[in-house]
């Protein structure tokens, strides 16, 4: 576990498995939220907070593979572990194609559980991590003025050809206003080189438009 909030996100139309598995996993130290239908988890999750769902697929109503779909059609990246009782091979291999981690038939053992749980949260703390770079990246390149912003493209579309006057002759400008516009264009993007704007741009995965 980290210093991170995560919660464990069981939806399951069996009130015995979800007091089951809430106390078995609050006693190791997981934040738990349980949910009787894929309806009433929607009805709260936003996608704003990490954490990972442990997902019936025989559930009356919207299925889970179907809370599936609808996450991911909401651009929602939570990682999913199905559980169930009715599901077969076509199943699976369509949740597992989709993301899921895994696809756990019951009865399984809580260590299974666990051991998957601990890897979808991982997941997650992964996909926070670089939206979090992605969105500190795009709020530095959203600083530059639309001709710093061209530079800064060309830099990136071309790390071979970097100099000031190789930028220059293909922009239609003048080497020293080049070196102008690069001063600024690393103090704003908090840079001290070609080689750390381009490993951060990757990292932070710039737009180029």
């Amino acid at each position: 576990m980290t210093g991170i909030e995560q919660t464990v996100f069981i939806v399951d139309d069996d009130a015995a498995i979800r007091v089951s598995l809430s106390r078995a996993l609050t006693r190791r130290g997981y934040r738990v939220e349980c949910h009787e239908s894929a309806a009433s988890f929607l009805a709260t999750y936003t996608g704003m907070r990490q954490g990972c769902l442990v997902l019936d697929y025989g559930m009356p109503g919207m299925n889970g593979l179907e809370l599936q779909d609808r996450l991911r059609h909401s651009g929602h990246t939570l990682p999913i572990i199905f559980v169930t009782g009715h599901g077969g091979v076509p199943e699976s291999v369509r949740a597992i194609k989709a993301g899921a981690i895994d696809f756990l038939q019951k009865p399984f053992s809580q260590s299974q559980l666990v051991e998957r749980i601990d890897q979808a949260l991982a997941i997650s703390r992964e996909q926070a991590e670089q939206q979090s770079a992605s969105q500190q990246w795009q709020a530095r390149f959203d600083r530059l003025t639309p001709r710093e912003r061209e530079i800064a493209e060309f830099i990136l579309s071309n790390p071979s050809l970097v100099s000031n006057k190789q930028i220059a002759a293909d922009l239609g400008i003048s080497p020293r206003t080049v070196e102008h516009h690069r001063a600024r264009i690393f103090e704003k993007l908090e840079v001290s080189s070609v080689a750390e704007l381009i490993g951060l741009s990757r990292e932070g995965e710039t737009p180029m438009a």
